[in-house]
């Protein structure tokens, strides 16, 4: 794997770590300082950047919680949106190979969904979505520490892959301590923390520019770029406006 050599937060910035002897883009994991941290909006922003480089990204959601019965099976929201930013469009089933009904922790959904997560499962599935695009954008579930099974963790599925990871901080009170120890987490798991995103999910937060330095500061990876806050979510207009730090 190439080291990072930009200063981040755009495509641009990407390129230089990204691509392999082949020149083919590399495919990473996004992961999230906790639940509600923002993975699925930065990683529909990351989708919506990538193709304005003119290449083929596609989103995956292997394992996903909390879905809506559809016609064409169960569905997940984050995952429809994962979706919804990649181009080409992937059948559903490759995207979201375990779409578990109920709202609850993966561990326990799949036992009350009668599933056991599988690791060949979401490999075979993900490669068949290789097959598809230059890059593939991964999210995982939860914060990095959240397991899929007795036996699974996230950081299993990145070892599977050979992934990189992507940290999206959730920008409120108490981010610097639940990043600080994430980004531990991910290296103390033998992954490679290739870049971290600032996700402004509380409006309100005290001291907002503040704790953005402090987190540059403290995170040892380069910042991808600072994601404002915006409701209804925007993935697509955010791509175009990544602020980049220093």
């Amino acid at each position: 794997m190439l080291p990072f050599r930009g200063t981040a937060a755009t495509i641009d910035g990407l390129a230089p770590w990204a691509r392999t002897d082949t020149q083919r883009m590399q495919s990473f994991f996004v992961t999230g300082t906790d639940t509600g941290a923002g993975k699925t909006f930065a990683s529909g922003t990351l989708l919506h950047a990538l193709r304005g480089r003119n290449l083929r990204a596609v989103g995956m959601k292997p394992v996903a919680s909390g879905c809506e019965r559809t016609a064409g099976g169960w569905r997940n929201e984050d995952a429809l949106a994962l979706l919804a930013a990649s181009d080409p469009r992937p059948p559903y089933a490759d995207l979201n190979p375990y779409a578990l009904p109920e709202p609850l922790a993966p561990e326990i959904a799949a036992r009350e969904a009668g599933v056991t997560l599988a690791l060949p499962t979401i490999v075979a599935a993900y490669q068949r979505l290789q097959a598809l695009a230059d890059v593939v954008v991964v999210e995982g579930v939860g914060g990095w520490a959240a397991p899929l099974s007795a036996s699974l963790d996230q950081v299993d599925v990145v070892r599977a892959l050979r992934l990189p990871v992507v940290l999206v901080v959730g920008m409120r009170l108490g981010c610097l301590n639940h990043a600080r120890l994430t980004a531990r987490a991910i290296r103390a798991d033998g992954a490679d923390l290739i870049g971290w995103i600032a996700n402004e999910v509380d409006p309100e937060m005290a001291r907002r520019d503040e704790n953005f330095e402090l987190l540059k500061a403290r995170i040892d990876a380069p910042c991808w770029g600072r994601l404002a806050h915006c409701a209804p979510a925007d993935p697509a207009a955010m791509a175009g406006r990544v602020v980049l730090p220093g």
